[in-house]
């Protein structure tokens, strides 16, 4: 019978991004979705950033 939940490559995974075991077993669910989550495909930078500072400014100059 196979294991429906891979507990080994879940820790593996939480353990290559430093959680430690002790602490795995007490995340929440979301919390875990919000570890293994992928990264957003575009990283807002400065550049970035500066031109919608221009397009919506937090105040008028």
């Amino acid at each position: 019978m196979t294991d429906p939940t891979p507990w080994r490559a879940m820790l593996a995974a939480a353990l290559g991004v430093g959680v430690t075991p002790d602490r795995f077993w007490r995340l929440s669910l979301a919390e875990w979705r919000s570890l293994i989550a992928a990264p957003p495909t575009e990283i807002l930078n400065r550049i970035a950033f500066a031109a919608l500072a221009e397009r919506f400014p937090d105040f008028k100059r």
